[in-house]
């Protein structure tokens, strides 16, 4: 495998009527979601031989999402259907207006969350270049431990890693419970991306008050990570780079119809980039595209783009390069 996900596998049923609150919503569409399904589906789109490594449920949309995975061409010989009656995760979207959109998750005995470390594979990740990890995953147990084990079987096997944050807070505890186990899972890796606001998250432990992107950056440097990912909103991204390198990116001007699944359209595409071989600038435009493109569709696993769908609306699309606010 080029890229093996690992985590949630859920449904996200996305709002039909927008501009309207979703308790006056009484249609919706049905999609794959979950941040590392999104990443993993973005990938395949593009061309990347991908895998996933999850817990399904034995039920309808269970069924929906692991047929989903085969036709995306995306290997589900690591995806194991649970027998304890633990159910499909839902996510049922609002879109009020482009600015205005949230999300309401049912996570109550989520099958994905009982992935254990029975189901990690050793032979799986050896043989994968990139091993995709999410936050959600490190919410509970037994999920968190199977993410541990897997990061350091990726770690003995020299198997990258990628760590999109992807914070929810309504599946933690505490503040202090994920900023824990969030830097607890970044020290093993290659690759963290994240928002300046989750980055804050992790670093609240410490009592940090005030926003540094640099020091940030440096502080995972200490430990495994050679690239930083820290993405400012509308104001486009920075990624550091261990040689001491600090690369800036902007954003596409598109028509938004809906904020959810620019990330991980970002992180798919960035990852895309990256195992072409192209610059860390050129990757990181192909992600801020990406995002473009995925904000302006109904949904973020169908609406993921191609390789000849990107590259279409990089050659006309501008990227537009704003200043990041300095932290």
């Amino acid at each position: 495998m080029d890229l093996a996900a690992l985590g949630r596998l859920c449904i996200d049923l996305n709002a039909n009527e927008t501009g309207r609150p979703m308790e006056d919503t009484l249609t919706f569409t049905k999609y794959v979601g979950g941040s590392p399904a999104n990443i993993a589906i973005g990938a395949a789109r593009l061309g990347l031989r991908c895998g996933f490594i999850g817990k399904l449920a034995s039920d309808q949309m269970g069924r929906f999402i692991r047929g989903y995975l085969r036709k995306e061409g995306i290997d589900d010989s690591q995806v194991i259907d649970d027998t304890t009656g633990a159910v499909t995760g839902l996510a049922f979207t609002e879109i009020k207006s482009p600015q205005d959109c949230s999300i309401l998750m049912y996570r109550d005995n989520a099958a994905d969350l009982l992935l254990s470390t029975e189901n990690i594979s050793e032979d799986y990740i050896r043989n994968t270049k990139i091993l995709l990890i999410s936050g959600t995953a490190l919410a509970q147990s037994p999920s968190r431990e199977a993410v541990f084990l897997a990061l350091d079987f990726a770690v003995k096997h020299g198997t990258r890693v990628f760590f999109d944050l992807d914070y929810r807070p309504y599946t933690w505890k505490s503040n202090a419970e994920t900023a824990v186990y969030y830097n607890l899972a970044a020290e093993k890796c290659d690759c963290i991306i994240g928002t300046r606001e989750e980055f804050d998250m992790m670093e609240s432990l410490y009592g940090n008050s005030v926003s540094n992107d640099q020091s940030t950056a440096s502080r995972w440097f200490s430990h495994r990570a050679q690239l930083v990912v820290i993405k400012h909103g509308g104001s486009g991204s920075i990624t550091y780079t261990a040689d001491g390198g600090s690369h800036r990116s902007g954003i596409f001007r598109t028509k938004v119809l809906k904020t959810f699944g620019a990330g991980d359209s970002y992180a798919s595409a960035f990852i895309y980039g990256l195992m072409k071989g192209e610059s860390v600038e050129e990757a990181m435009k192909r992600g801020a595209a990406s995002a473009s493109i995925v904000i302006s569709r109904h949904s973020c696993s169908d609406a993921m783009p191609t390789a000849e769908e990107l590259d279409h609306f990089i050659q006309n699309n501008e990227e537009i390069v704003e200043t990041v606010p300095k932290t």
